[in-house]
């Protein structure tokens, strides 16, 4: 793959990983999520198909999970 761009292969390929990240199912639908300090998931990326789940408001990236 070539990437014809004026960033480093680092600043693309992040050798870091975000060990906070998840990946749950809530109410029925795969998501990414970031576990915040209070324990509390937010919402970082629904994962499906369906494209009537991204009109869906509880999946909105940066909602907090109750």
């Amino acid at each position: 793959m070539i990437l014809y761009t004026p960033l480093t292969q680092e600043e693309i390929f992040p050798e870091e990983e975000n060990t906070n990240r998840e990946y749950i199912t809530y109410e029925g639908r795969s998501i990414c999520v970031d576990k915040t300090a209070e324990g509390r998931y937010q919402l970082v990326q629904l994962l499906s198909t369906d494209p009537q789940d991204f009109l869906d408001d509880k999946f909105t990236p940066g909602r907090i999970l109750p």
